[in-house]
């Protein structure tokens, strides 16, 4: 069992050694609870969110991700929950995640409010061997690749008012191995690290400035963050850019089509050396919300 640990990992190292393990997305500010279990319920509304990001396209094995989650508070009690549906899929690789997160909100001044959240996580790792360069196509030891399931717990905080917020996340705190033999494992997914903050600036009554930052550290992998700039044009369009460092540059645009949906999408160009063999990853997104409780005075974009 060894011989096809050994093979599969060869042939997922090529593109695991510039790909990240966690869901990348360009948009994060929206798609919070996903990183952040203490995000969820924190919008005052039954929150729905649908994404789709297609990475380095062009590129032959390169990774897919669909996203779709939904959180709300529980009544008028300090409580929020969330689940949430991942389905990444990157060479002969798919991993499906089902999460479901639980909030405890804290009100610690008048405008500041902390977040305290617990995620729990199912993760199903499958490989397609129909997709493998395979010698002998009738090798037994490829016909029982089962889908392998690992179950993850994470935490975060999260401290925000209407215009500000920090989180400090880690949404797995068990190192991952798929196909593990003890001898060889095809992939070791690590804990990751997550801060993100932002703010919302008037620059006048139809124009509002939102920048916003996200770090990530993993273990044997680079620092990466990620820092972007909208402008909110008169609560209904936004426009802007980000930058991944060392890595990517972004441009963002949405559109607020009513007081309950919200579409976005953006576009990365990659300034590395990568960038000779793709033409740029795509991203949209979704967020449809119900019962909005309307204690939210100022335009969020978080």
């Amino acid at each position: 069992m060894k011989t096809i640990y050994i093979c599969i990992a060869l042939v997922l190292s090529s593109l695991y050694s510039f790909a990240q393990q966690d869901s990348q997305y360009t948009q994060y500010m929206y798609n919070t609870v996903n990183i952040n279990p203490a995000y969820a319920g924190s919008r005052d509304a039954l929150s729905i969110f649908l994404l789709h990001r297609t990475q380095w396209v062009g590129l032959d094995g390169a990774p897919v991700t669909n996203n779709a989650s939904l959180h709300m508070p529980i009544g008028d009690s300090n409580f929020g929950v969330g689940l949430s549906f991942v389905n990444d899929r990157i060479g002969p690789a798919t991993e499906n995640m089902i999460s479901a997160d639980l909030a405890y909100f804290i009100q610690i001044s008048a405008n500041y409010k902390l977040s305290v959240g617990l995620k729990g996580t199912a993760n199903i790792f499958n490989i397609d061997v129909n997709r493998l360069n395979i010698f002998d196509q009738n090798d037994p030891q490829f016909q029982n690749l089962n889908a392998d399931f690992t179950p993850n717990i994470g935490a975060g905080l999260y401290l925000f008012s209407d215009a500000t917020y920090v989180g400090l996340s880690i949404p797995n705190f068990f190192e991952t191995k798929h196909y593990n033999d003890n001898d060889v494992a095809i992939t070791r997914e690590k804990m990751h690290f997550y801060l993100i903050a932002g703010h919302v600036f008037e620059l006048s009554p139809s124009i509002k400035f939102k920048p916003a930052f996200l770090s990530k550290i993993v273990e044997g992998a680079p620092f990466q963050l990620d820092v972007t700039a909208n402008f909110l044009i008169n609560e209904k369009f936004t426009i802007g850019g980000a930058y991944r460092w060392d890595s990517a540059v972004s441009g963002l645009v949405g559109f607020q089509i009513s007081n309950s949906m919200f579409i976005g999408y953006g576009y990365d160009m990659e300034t590395t050396k990568l960038s000779n063999y793709n033409s740029g990853s795509h991203e949209i997104f979704f967020r449809f919300e119900l019962f909005n409780n309307n204690r939210v005075t100022s335009p969020r974009f978080f």
